[in-house]
């Protein structure tokens, strides 16, 4: 078996439909970042543990739940409160848990699918877009990258088979462009902070492994102009995002917008005297 942590903050109207999925699963964990609604009280009746930390990013409270939390299990499923699994997947993980293979191994990747106006918007989203999910709690670490988390580097990894599905319509389309203003000034910070030069970041774009390559083409991406027209026409034409139906052009249409508030946060970031200088 495993054990699974939920990030949650003010989640009473996500987290029902995330704990019923995770059915028969004997060690489910809440850790809540000081929710104000029902949040608790529905992870308490539905047999959830529930532990509170304060939140600084994701990474950080990744890294604490395996730093602080006393799992039953070593190997621990980690969702937000929006996403759901599937039997399948439940049943993948628990025969990889039980599997020799998982020796080697700290952590697998699983690409989820990401659910818009009712609908699977797989050109949208890059689907499969690869996420560290299923991990070992003593070997694995996460890094802050952008407003989201990544493995920190040198970790052996595999790849789950099934997805998971991540509810981008929990929010209204208001709360989706307010959350993506806090997350445009996140990457904008990030890119600034770590940005690589050229000729090493055209080393990493030619890597033989894809991961690396689409990590590398978003970096690459921060560099050019019209970023909002160019997501526009790479998810919308060149992905194949008008396959996806009206809910495809609606979501295309967000991540246009964010691309946009990424540039203008960058070129404020790059106006401002650096820090010391008079």
């Amino acid at each position: 078996m495993f054990s699974i942590v939920i990030l949650t903050l003010n989640e009473e109207q996500n987290l029902p439909a995330c704990l019923a999925s995770t059915a028969g699963c004997d060690d489910v964990v809440v850790l809540d970042s000081g929710s104000t609604d029902r949040t608790a009280q529905i992870a308490i009746a539905a047999g959830a543990r529930v532990f509170v930390n304060r939140f600084e990013n994701f990474a950080q409270q990744r890294n604490h739940a395996h730093d602080a939390i006393p799992f039953r299990h070593d190997w621990v499923l980690h969702l937000d409160a929006d996403e759901t699994l599937t039997p399948e997947l439940v049943a993948e993980c628990s025969a990889r848990a039980a599997s020799t293979e998982v020796e080697r191994l700290d952590g697998f990747l699983a690409a989820p699918k990401m659910m818009f106006r009712g609908r699977w918007i797989p050109h949208c989203t890059d689907y499969p877009a690869w996420q560290a999910r299923f991990v070992h709690a003593r070997r694995f670490r996460f890094v802050q990258a952008g407003h989201g988390q990544r493995e920190a580097p040198g970790l052996r990894l595999g790849r789950l088979q099934h997805a998971y599905f991540h509810n981008l319509s929990s929010q209204s389309e208001k709360e989706i462009r307010s959350k993506h203003a806090r997350y445009a000034r996140a990457e904008a910070a990030s890119f600034i902070a770590t940005r690589r030069p050229a000729g090493l970041l055209w080393k990493t774009l030619r890597s033989p492994d894809p991961l690396v390559r689409r990590r590398a083409l978003k970096e690459a991406s921060y560099h050019l102009p019209a970023r909002g027209v160019l997501r526009m026409l790479y998810q919308y034409v060149g992905r194949g995002g008008f396959l996806d139906g009206r809910p495809g052009l609606a979501y295309c249409r967000l991540l246009a917008d964010y691309e946009r508030a990424i540039s203008s946060e960058i070129r404020q970031l790059k106006c401002r005297p650096a820090q010391g200088t008079p």
